[in-house]
């Protein structure tokens, strides 16, 4: 007999809220925990008829229900709406994943002081203040659980022009990483990192339509440009209870960092 606890069933139940949940990657996400049974509030920042359409096609669809919750996770108004929702969930909180943030797609040499500014606001210091009132309601409740926070492939690579955006994701690995082993422990909270390549979804889509990224896979740099469900997956894994990873960082991008031949 092989005597193993696979815990398939582990997020039956489990409240987490996913904030950036109705975009590209965050579809995805909630699509794969809320089908296995995960209590999910989704939080959007101000496209609330996406958020509304995710919301009927998981319950006319696929019998599922979500909650939602709008607000800029980088303004304390919108930290605390998010705080407000997971206090009105029925049971404690699990844990989080935040998918949110910005490409700052201005090159650094062209950025100007408010992009710098902006850009760390949206993704670095909103995303670690959110994981910090989570952890602190977690904690409160005395819940062990876990926090996925979202990078990308800029923060663990070396690209041009990419400062003012990879710059505030490369502080947020940092971050990540004493939160882990600052809140961890036996009963304690698990934080990893995602960071994506250049994936079918979210925010590489339009430079993948526009060609732009073309010759990493003619050139075969990679075998193929990443999937939103690659990034499902992923995060699934991290969120698992009883996982044994906590202050990590898995970068999804097919190899791409490996490779010195970057342009």
């Amino acid at each position: 007999m092989l005597d193993y606890d696979f815990n398939e069933t582990g997020l039956k139940g489990k409240n987490l809220l996913i904030a950036g949940g109705t975009g590209g990657l965050g579809r995805a996400v909630v699509a794969l925990l809320a089908g296995e049974g995960a209590n999910l509030l989704v939080g959007y920042k101000d496209n609330r008829d996406r958020a509304l359409e995710l919301q009927n096609t998981l319950r006319t669809a696929h019998g599922v229900e979500i909650g939602l919750v709008g607000g800029d996770v980088s303004t304390a108004e919108g930290r605390s709406r998010y705080l407000q929702a997971v206090r009105e969930m029925e049971g404690p909180l699990y844990g989080l994943v935040c998918l949110t943030g910005d490409p700052a797609r201005v090159k650094f040499d062209q950025a100007t002081d408010q992009d710098i500014q902006e850009s760390m606001a949206v993704n670095y210091v909103g995303p670690i203040l959110l994981a910090r009132a989570v952890a602190e309601e977690m904690k409160e409740n005395r819940t062990s659980g876990a926090i996925v926070l979202f990078s990308t492939m800029q923060a663990v690579a070396l690209f041009d022009s990419s400062i003012n955006y990879a710059g505030p994701k490369k502080a947020l690995i940092h971050a990540a990483r004493i939160m882990a082993k600052q809140w961890g422990g036996p009963d304690g909270i698990r934080v990893n990192v995602v960071a994506p390549g250049v994936n079918r979804a979210g925010m590489a889509l339009s430079s993948i339509a526009s060609g732009k990224y073309d010759f990493f896979v003619d050139e075969g740099i990679i075998p193929r440009f990443g999937k939103a469900e690659d990034i499902a997956k992923v995060v699934r894994l991290l969120v698992e209870p009883d996982n044994y990873l906590t202050g990590q960082v898995i970068t999804v991008d097919g190899g791409l960092t490996l490779r010195k031949d970057l342009r």
